[in-house]
């Protein structure tokens, strides 16, 4: 009887997973399908999941349209995801190094007030960067709004997500691994540099994955910041290019929104093992 019973119970949990499962791959069947759906079958008051016939020259139609520019939109987004990824990676595990490794006062405060950062949107700060950087251009300290570098640069200084996560991994980092790369006459940068770095890969594969996919995926940022519409990313440029349709023509829109989402999840299926290590593996040591 115990034994039914442990299989009705791992029935029923697989049953809710799936249905779990299910509720979230269903908007992204229906995503594909409609971008291979003819433009009549997207208005169809019982829409069916099924295009009749597929369409995949849509896609095509996508990338060569002249009022979408994907190519230039994917090329923009590509060089400001980069350089987040680079910049905060690097100064992030930097920082991160600091307030794992290294005893100094007030280091509990300092990490405190840190973290205080993450609950602050950026829709608070909003306004007053944009002030600061307009500033910076009318005091001749370069033009700031209407590039890229106010998307970037501040990507530079660390973020505080990343920082809590690569140093609560460096925390679990064995202690005598330091002690004896500083015994062989190894200062803190070559600590940091040969030993801490090296064993970190997974949770910085975590930390650049996180960073990839809120940078491709933002939309405010380049709205606020962007002027130009040979500047524009691709989550901006596909808002653009559906409010310049008197009709929307969803079956382009829902193509557009594949190509946007591909190489997220490429980029996710790649580097899975490394996510998964490095997520299962930060926050063990407190």
């Amino acid at each position: 009887m115990k034994s039914r019973l442990t299989i009705a119970q791992k029935l029923t949990v697989h049953a809710a997973l799936l249905c779990v499962c299910l509720a979230f791959v269903f908007p992204f069947a229906w995503m594909v399908s409609t971008s291979l759906k003819p433009l009549e079958q997207t208005q169809e008051l019982v829409p069916s999941l099924v295009p009749r016939p597929a369409q995949p020259q849509n896609y095509g139609e996508v990338i060569t349209h002249p009022k979408m520019k994907f190519p230039l939109f994917a090329r923009n987004t590509l060089v400001i995801a980069l350089l987040c990824v680079v910049g905060t990676t690097l100064s992030s595990a930097f920082v991160a190094y600091g307030f794992a490794k290294i005893e100094f006062r007030g280091r509990g405060v300092l990490f405190a007030i840190m973290l205080a950062t993450m609950m602050v949107p950026f829709p608070v700060t909003m306004v007053s960067m944009f002030a600061i950087f307009r500033w910076m251009g009318e005091h001749g300290l370069g033009n700031w709004l209407g590039t890229f570098r106010p998307l970037w640069v501040p990507a530079w200084f660390g973020s505080a997500f990343s920082i809590f996560l690569l140093r609560q991994f460096f925390r679990t980092l064995p202690v005598d691994l330091s002690e004896a790369a500083r015994i062989d006459g190894c200062s803190e940068f070559g600590i940091f540099l040969r030993v801490i770095l090296p064993l970190s890969k997974p949770a910085l594969a975590v930390v650049a994955l996180f960073t990839f996919m809120a940078v491709w995926n933002d939309f405010l940022g380049p709205l606020v910041y962007l002027q130009d519409q040979e500047q524009y990313t691709l989550a901006l440029g596909l808002q653009t290019f559906q409010s310049q349709h008197e009709g929307t023509e969803w079956n382009l829109v829902m193509a557009a929104s594949v190509l946007i989402l591909a190489p997220v999840l490429l980029l996710f299926f790649v580097a899975q093992r490394s996510f998964i290590e490095g997520i299962a593996t930060t926050g063990m040591k407190g």
